[in-house]
């Protein structure tokens, strides 16, 4: 048996146990997915990360293609979400190079390219560095291999993670290529969730991207779980630019083809809003007659450079949603 087995069997075999507590999936990518797992896991008992693989820019953009494996970087951000606890590991996969030929890499993204060559593959070197970090939580691919991201943008396609994130222009549809299966552990994280969280994040590049794989928006609109969407604070200057909070909620469900979020959850309070860029705002009567339940709350960390939700503050609002 491989060093690596023997690490990955304990997770997997606490993976497959029944919990009987409050479970939730959140999906999703980049920094606005590592705020909500930190939020979630103030009152979850069971919590699992359900990440894009679309991502091409940095050092995950650099590693993936020549590796033939999924980008790392947002799976290694998720695992450090989950791991509250200092260690030689996480200083380890935190670390980024900062000169020589590996000038902008990541160490963590190293590591589970290196675990995957060494046996198991990618999904189990996502398990195995989890052990090692003592995450608190399951985190899952939404897919097998990297995708490439398209999207046809005011009747342009434009390919490609990074560039479609800085796409002004009206976004008409996301794909996700090739087409191929969601994870089966997605899927069945999916249907064992009480509660599912979208967002905060990236609404195209992030939210909306692993919602395009396989069966996962069917699985979403099938669950019984309460769907609720984080909304973001402010537009980007790029995908969602200029885009009110009800397009925000529309897109949802005419690109990434879901149903309607039961709960949507946005600040309440002053904020911060960066040159160029404005609030996102909710039409009270428009969610009212959409159906749409909509939780306030002050959930903007304080003495921030830029805008962010505060991971204790979206916590107790999440909380309240699971009573």
């Amino acid at each position: 048996m491989r060093d690596t087995e023997l690490l990955v069997e304990p997770l997997l075999q606490q993976l497959e146990e029944e919990y009987e507590g409050l479970q939730v999936a959140a999906i999703g990518g980049g920094h606005g997915l590592s705020a909500a797992l930190r939020a979630i896991l103030h009152y979850a008992d069971a919590v699992t990360a359900i990440v894009t693989v679309a991502d091409d820019g940095g050092s995950s953009g650099r590693i993936a293609p020549g590796l033939e494996i999924p980008p790392p970087g947002d799976i290694r951000r998720a695992l450090l979400a989950m791991t509250d606890q200092p260690s030689l590991w996480r200083s380890l996969i935190e670390y980024r190079f900062s000169n020589s030929d590996v000038a902008g890499h990541s160490l963590g993204n190293l590591i589970l390219a290196a675990m995957a060559e060494l046996g198991g593959g990618f999904s189990d070197a996502v398990n195995t560095v989890g052990r090692l970090l003592g995450a608190r939580g399951a985190v899952i691919p939404v897919a097998a291999e990297g995708l490439t991201l398209e999207a046809d943008v005011d009747g342009v396609v434009v390919r490609g993670q990074v560039a479609i994130a800085r796409s002004r222009g009206s976004i008409t549809d996301l794909r996700a290529v090739p087409d191929v299966e969601a994870s089966r552990s997605a899927i069945e994280a999916i249907a064992a969730a009480d509660q599912i969280v979208l967002g905060p994040g990236s609404l195209f590049t992030s939210v909306i991207a692993p919602l395009r794989v396989g069966d996962m928006a069917a699985a979403i609109t099938e669950s019984k779980a309460t769907l609720i969407y984080v909304c973001n604070l402010t537009t980007q200057d790029g995908e969602t630019f200029e885009m009110s909070g009800a397009e925000h909620i529309e897109a949802l469900v005419s690109i990434a083809g879901i149903r309607i979020p039961d709960v949507v959850i946005a600040h309440d309070g002053p904020l911060m809003v960066p040159d160029d860029l404005e609030r996102v705002e909710l039409d009270l009567d428009r969610m009212a007659e959409a159906g749409v339940r909509l939780e306030f709350g002050d959930i903007v960390r304080d003495g921030s450079d830029w805008p962010e939700h505060d991971p204790p503050r979206l916590g107790a609002v999440l909380r309240r949603l699971s009573r």
